[in-house]
């Protein structure tokens, strides 16, 4: 065989070697493909081509494992188990750029699956090789490194100590401030991703100096960025309030305000988040949200959206209210009831209607003028149909219960509490009716209007056992009229009236 013949023979290889690979990537963009290459042995095809002496066969053979890696979690296991990742960490540090992002992207597709599969990339070292790619002159390998340590840092506080410890938080601060947009997203989402699972870990963040740099990309015109960096803040700030107010003195107030009108859903959800982690922790930085409007901002918000994205807004009201009766009625003065009101009855979703009765809760339990601020808007006949739902959530029903109770302790508004007295079952019913024993013997007007609504015959309907808090309730209602005017409106009476006539014997 000739010079020449043997050349192209290895030419004829080298063509096999590259279709075969690049068809395969093509086909494991696709999940109907997926189940066929697995059953073809694919993987165990893929790994000799890791070590190819040509560069775009390792680098196309490398982008097939990932896609199939990323499909599910039995594809990553088999990567694993195939001692395919040992190779690609090897070549991670001595390839060419090309090959260090799809190697990352490998990394990353086994490791987004679940925590012992990110232990598995963790254990064979890839770590390091993945913070030395942080330092890499190319933004495409920074930002594939960036994406396989948030992938892997997500899922554990464990798996976070280990992205921590190889020493990669300080090289994501750095990304953040990087010209390029993918790069500070992808950087910000895994400051994010390390930052929520304790306080240590977030302070490690704030140590290296994240939290000035994410604060002033909170205006940047991308979406997306905006998203990560909403996120990165809240996650930092909801662990304490050291760290809280840390991300106060960054001074994102007012700014971040106008987040919650951007056009992206997400971008409003994340700011509502970042501004209920903040409200949450003390009365004093609940008033400095109020002070710079931001009460009257989620109100306006939780107004413009539906569903999940309201959720976070609804829960800020309430974080608010619960603090105290001035920041509660600062909630009221904003118009927050009518909006919460319209959350617990237009929401089809459970949890999000949880959220509204416990957030209108936390506003009425304070005073009687607080309980009428939530009374006048209709809230409690919802409330009480929400907890007496057979189809209601177990979660639903104990938030509506806690919230009328809370509400009904401190309401004096009678022509609110009047409705419930039909509907109501025992346990709720205690609670109205000791709100009327309250009122009644010191408001005349109220006695009468009582009697002409038929509040006091649905009193003497109600069977209270001898000697509870409920009898004793409907003997202070009755001790505030005259003992025929009870009698009359007891069950029975007008019958007991009619054998009594029936029975007469007219004096002739």
């Amino acid at each position: 065989m000739s010079q020449r013949q043997v050349l192209q023979v290895f030419e004829q290889y080298q063509r096999a070697r590259t279709q075969f690979v690049q068809t395969v990537a093509e086909l494991a963009t696709r999940p109907q493909n997926i189940e066929t290459l697995q059953n073809a042995g694919v993987m165990a095809l893929l790994r000799p081509l890791l070590l190819d002496v040509v560069p775009n066969i390792q680098q196309t053979a490398a982008l097939a494992l990932g896609r199939l890696a990323n499909y599910n979690d039995d594809l990553a296991e088999a990567v694993v188990k195939g001692d395919i990742l040992p190779q690609l960490v090897y070549s991670l540090a001595e390839q060419n750029r090309f090959y260090k992002k799809a190697a990352a992207f490998v990394l990353r597709a086994v490791g987004k699956h679940s925590p012992q599969l990110a232990q598995a990339i963790v254990d064979c070292g890839a770590l390091d090789t993945l913070v030395i790619c942080l330092e890499d002159f190319d933004p495409g390998v920074k930002e594939a490194a960036s994406w396989a340590l948030g992938y892997i840092a997500r899922h554990n506080a464990e798996l976070s100590q280990a992205v921590v410890d190889a020493g990669a938080i300080p090289l994501l601060v750095l990304c953040i401030q990087e010209p390029e947009i993918a790069l500070r997203r992808i950087a910000a989402s895994a400051l994010s991703d390390v930052s929520k699972h304790s306080p240590e870990l977030a302070q490690t963040v704030v140590d290296a100096g994240a939290i000035a740099h994410l604060a002033q990309m909170i205006l940047n015109p991308d979406a997306k960025l905006k998203r990560q960096v909403l996120s990165a803040l809240s996650q930092i700030a909801k662990h304490s309030v050291d760290l809280a107010e840390m991300v106060v003195e960054a001074e994102i107030f007012p700014v971040v305000l106008t987040c919650l009108k951007d056009s992206d859903e997400y971008v409003k959800k994340n700011a509502a988040t970042l501004i209920r982690e903040i409200a949450r922790h003390t009365p004093e930085l609940s008033q400095l949200i109020v002070n710079a409007g931001g009460v009257a901002a989620v109100i306006d918000c939780v107004g413009s959206c539906k569903g999940n994205v309201r959720l976070p807004g609804i829960m800020m009201l309430g974080y608010v209210a619960a603090h105290s009766e001035n920041l509660a009625m600062a909630v009221i003065i904003s118009k927050g009831v009518p909006q919460l009101a319209v959350c617990l009855s237009e929401e089809p979703e459970d949890h999000i209607k949880a959220a509204a009765a416990w957030s209108l809760g936390q506003i009425g339990r304070h005073t009687p003028e607080h309980a009428r601020a939530v009374a006048v808007a209709n809230v409690l006949p919802v409330l009480l149909s929400l907890y007496m739902a057979t189809e209601s959530s177990e979660d639903l029903q104990v938030k509506t219960k806690k919230a009328l109770k809370n509400i009904l302790q401190k309401c004096t508004h009678l022509p609110a509490l009047e409705p419930l007295l039909h509907d109501a079952p025992p346990n709720i019913l205690k609670h109205i009716v000791g709100q009327f024993s309250k009122v009644l013997p010191h408001d005349s007007k109220a006695r009468r209007l009582f009697v002409i609504s038929g509040g006091l015959k649905k009193v003497q309907e109600i069977k209270a056992e001898a000697g509870s808090l409920l009898q004793d309730y409907i003997n202070t209602i009755n001790n505030c009229y005259p003992e025929e005017i009870v009698r009359y409106y007891s069950p029975g009476y007008s019958e007991a009236l009619l054998e009594r006539v029936e029975n007469y014997q007219p004096v002739l």
